[in-house]
């Protein structure tokens, strides 16, 4: 046994590496993506450590060529959930009682992995799986999800070192239990450290999870699984079950050992998850702990005074990177009258300069949309806007070789349009031109306008508009920037997460999240206990 106080290596974000068209680099990636295009693997359900190939099977395709097959994954039935359940029930039995140093090597193990020789595989699987472009790949699969394990074993560590104050003969103390049964976690396709971060945080704190990743992300989660396998995560302490999220949810939302769901996906769905939670609640043996980050409709103030450059460069990237499918990504944009001609050419020439295409080409920028699905949403809000408002840029969208869809900005004279208010989540803006004068009022509007809270900028250099913005907008985003987009918040710097309609606000990447996971037990130690009864008693509170 050890018999040190540890102290786990303190946490640092990991550098963004380039992989620029003719580095070593750019030359291995390029290598690896060949490798993983010129085979199609087969996607099992992992149950206990071990892969089942059900029969029942559907492929993965590349969004920007879906007529290439990527892999052929294997479909979670009733069979699989019920050996899940069992699976992860006898996994808890030892897993909730490991030391919490063992358990934090694993992750810390997992981290190191990725870093090297994991990065380029996982970075791979989500260029050609999710169509994201070398420098989306790079911040989430690698550097987001390498940040995600090490800060939060980091996190759990000060979680650990918080106790109560003692008093003379008696010594108090918190233990930080697992919770009793199981964890569902429910994944997006748009963030591979996303899908990483949902079971593993659980785990880390002595939980055990069923992770339903999305099936658009299969790909890349599959390699997930393989890389905590390597790192040596224990058979059972996660199961792995692709399949229908309807079915999967149904049965494991009926089982009395769900201790939590953790979840990211759309609103809607939340919404069934906690309304079928709330009307089961007599059947659970605890109340189980719900945490979600769901939808965004987020905004971009800019106030007369803003540096137009800077919020030119800023409003393209947080609108248009990774096409926009971002639960962060900039969706409305509110333009003083007086900027507006200089600053729209401004920003849509930065916009023009953006190269669509397939993610081989590393020279490109924007990829393609997720799925056909996707597709026709979005551009079924292009179509409306086409006849409703005014397109200044973009509109255009091909599905016969990928789900391309051009970054599309929309200028509108109805702050509350549907373009306004609803999340298309994917590569459409919105901008709204306003008198000058109304600063104030825009403020309230663009806090009244959306159901969401989820991210949201202001852009000023005249400090009394960001006091105003800051104050008024309080509740509107649970990330705010200030000069800033409103995407890209960084494990440890940024803890993300928002309120209203966007989710429960638990913070990944702090130590909020991980309190979720864990259910404290307060301990009274008397160290001398009293021999003789007094009246009145000694305090026995």
């Amino acid at each position: 046994m050890r018999n040190g106080i540890l102290r786990v290596p303190d946490p640092k974000n990991e550098p963004v590496n380039s992989y620029a068209v003719g580095t070593d680099l750019g030359l291995r990636l390029q290598k690896q993506l060949d490798t993983m295009l010129s085979e199609t693997i087969e996607i099992p359900v992992i149950i206990g450590g071990k892969e089942i190939f059900t029969g029942d099977t559907g492929t993965v395709v590349c969004p920007h060529d879906h007529h290439h097959v990527l892999a052929t994954w294997h479909r979670a039935g009733p069979k699989e959930i019920a050996l899940a359940l069992e699976s992860a029930r006898k996994a808890w039995r030892d897993w909730s009682e490991w030391p919490w140093a063992d358990r934090a090597a694993i992750f810390l193990k997992a981290a190191e992995l990725l870093a090297d020789p994991y990065r380029l595989i996982l970075n791979a699987a989500t260029m050609l799986g999710q169509s994201k472009n070398t420098f989306q790949a790079e911040i989430d699969a690698a550097c987001e999800t390498i940040d995600f394990l090490r800060f939060n074993t980091g996190f759990m560590t000060d979680i650990y070192r918080e106790q109560p104050l003692s008093s003379s003969n008696i010594w108090n103390y918190t233990e930080y239990r697992p919770l009793e049964g199981f964890v569902f976690a429910v994944s997006p396709f748009n963030f591979t450290s996303i899908a990483a971060n949902l079971p593993t945080s659980a785990a880390l704190m002595g939980n055990v999870a069923i992770w339903k990743p999305a099936t658009t992300s299969l790909y890349s989660s599959y390699y997930v699984m393989q890389l905590l396998r390597d790192a040596g995560m224990p058979p059972g302490v996660i199961n792995f079950l692709p399949g229908s999220g309807a079915e999967i949810g149904a049965k494991l939302l009926a089982e009395p050992d769900l201790a939590g769901v953790h979840f990211t996906g759309s609103t809607q769905t939340f919404h069934h998850i906690w309304r079928t939670i709330g009307t089961r609640i007599d059947s659970y043996r605890a109340y189980p702990r719900i945490v979600g980050e769901t939808g965004g409709k987020d905004f971009v103030v800019i106030h007369p005074s803003a540096e137009l450059d800077w919020t030119a460069t800023a409003l393209a990237d947080g609108a248009f990177g990774y096409q926009g499918q971002k639960c962060s990504a900039a969706s409305r944009a509110y333009v003083p009258e007086s900027v507006w001609q200089a600053f729209r050419h401004s920003f849509l020439d930065r916009i023009r300069s953006m190269k669509v295409g397939d993610v081989r080409d590393f020279d490109n920028c924007v990829n393609a949309v997720i799925d056909a699905k996707a597709f026709e949403t979005i551009t079924g809000y292009i179509d409306y806007a086409g006849k409703t408002q005014t397109i200044l840029l973009g509109g255009e969208s091909d599905r016969s070789h990928g789900y391309f869809i051009q970054p599309t900005v929309v200028q509108t004279a109805d702050p509350k349009s549907r373009l306004m208010t609803e999340e298309i989540f994917g590569p459409v803006l919105t901008v709204y031109v306003y008198p000058d004068n109304r600063f104030d009022d825009i403020l309230e509007l663009v806090n009244d306008t959306s159901p969401y809270g989820l991210t949201g900028s202001i852009f000023a250099t005249d400090r009394t508009a960001v006091i105003k913005a800051f104050k008024t907008l309080r509740h509107a985003a649970g990330n705010f920037y200030i000069n800033d987009k409103p995407t890209g918040a960084i494990v440890g710097q940024q803890p993300f997460g928002g309120g209203r309609k966007s989710g429960t606000n638990d913070k990944a990447g702090s130590k909020a999240n991980l309190l979720r996971w864990v259910n404290t037990r307060s301990v009274k130690e008397t160290l001398m206990p009293p021999t003789h009864y007094t009246c009145p008693p000694v305090d026995q509170r």
